[in-house]
């Protein structure tokens, strides 16, 4: 939404940009090795262009490429980057409120656009709906300025890793940077027991899931940890629901 001149030209707009900047460097890391991946796994650089652009995903993209690679079925692709993405259909419950004002063409493009570390910091920066136009212009402008910061540190550097993935050696570690970044965004939301449980739960399910065909030990840890995580809920007292 940060091409709409009401968002653009609102202070929260600069304020939301300002609070993204100092992790553009790990999203650009990111967004850099995901290229070069792509097209090192032997996908041609109209496919990878088109993954760029069209999924804006990083994890699913990385998800799903030796999966293409390994010749996996269509449904086992599909399946995987569903499931790794199923964290943004939590990220879009919690956003709903915020964002039912809006046309309905205006929050499907706020769905594409919407990333974990714009989601972390605008939920911290405003706890509460707006309740007046002015608040929903705010919450809107700040968080079109997470966006812009998150897309163009995405997209600038994805292509640039498609357009020169044959001179990056695959030494220089660019994954880890990734990693890093992935490593913050889990920080700033495990914030509460239960998520840290949930987060533990989907490692350990992982790990004990390893030896699974076509990274499907991805998909059985999610899957493992959502279950756990849906039962407990309704088990454990509020307290483990609350920021620690």
């Amino acid at each position: 939404m940060f091409f709409l001149r009401s968002n653009y030209s609102h202070p929260a707009f600069h304020e939301g940009a300002r609070d993204m900047v100092p992790l553009a460097t790990g999203i650009s890391a990111w967004g850099l090795m995901t290229g070069v991946a792509m097209v090192k796994s032997g996908m041609s650089v109209g496919a990878a262009l088109a993954m760029t652009f069209l999924v804006y995903a990083g994890s699913s993209q990385l998800a799903a490429i030796p999966l293409i690679v390994a010749g996996a079925p269509a449904w086992v692709i599909l399946a995987t980057g569903f499931c790794v993405n199923l964290r943004f259909v939590v990220f879009s419950l919690h956003l709903r409120p915020y964002l039912m004002h809006l046309p309905r063409w205006r929050r499907l493009v706020n769905g594409y656009l919407t990333a974990d570390l714009s989601y972390a910091l605008f939920t911290r920066r405003f706890a509460r709906p707006g309740a007046t136009p002015v608040e929903h212009a705010e919450q809107e402008a700040y968080l079109a300025g997470n966006y812009f910061v998150t897309w163009v540190s995405w997209m600038l550097p994805g292509v640039a890793g498609i357009a020169l993935a044959n001179l990056i050696p695959s030494a220089w570690g660019l994954g880890f940077a990734g990693v890093l970044c992935l490593v913050g965004i889990l920080c700033s939301l495990a914030n509460t027991p239960l998520r840290l449980l949930s987060a533990s739960v989907a490692g350990a399910a992982a790990v004990a899931t390893y030896a699974l065909p076509l990274r499907l030990n991805i998909v059985a840890a999610i899957a493992i940890a959502v279950l756990v995580s849906f039962w407990l809920e309704q088990r454990l007292p509020p307290a483990w629901r609350q920021p620690s």
